[in-house]
């Protein structure tokens, strides 16, 4: 029976993490070992990452959502807790864009908050 050698599937294994180290400095896009190494770091980052963009968007809204709320005499919870008397079933990155762009529908908004406390 014929030896079989693995030098295609290496090749193949090798040109992978290379192809994703593109663009690292130094050796790190050059010799396999340490490309490896660095490629499965940016990978956990990249997964983490994923992750605490979510984490930092529902952030930026929540802070935009209670400036403008307190610009209409209301924090922020109690501003939630009225639109989810009211009946009104809208999530952050709406109200945070309904509260950068348009002020007025914002402000009819907190009132029907007010009027359902």
């Amino acid at each position: 029976m014929a030896r079989v050698k693995g030098a295609l599937n290496t090749r193949k294994r090798h040109k992978r993490v290379l192809k994703l180290a593109k663009g690292y400095r130094g050796g790190k896009s050059k010799l396999f070992r340490t490309a490896k190494q660095a490629v499965m770091k940016s990978l956990s980052y990249a997964y983490v990452g994923r992750k605490q963009k979510k984490r930092d968007f529902r952030r930026l809204w929540i802070a935009r959502i209670s400036a403008q709320a307190k610009m209409n005499g209301m924090n922020y919870s109690t501003f939630m807790n009225g639109l989810k008397k009211a009946g009104i079933e809208m999530n952050r990155k709406m109200l945070a864009e309904i509260a950068v762009s348009d002020k007025e529908a914002f402000a009819s908004l907190v009132a029907k908050a007010k009027a359902s406390l």
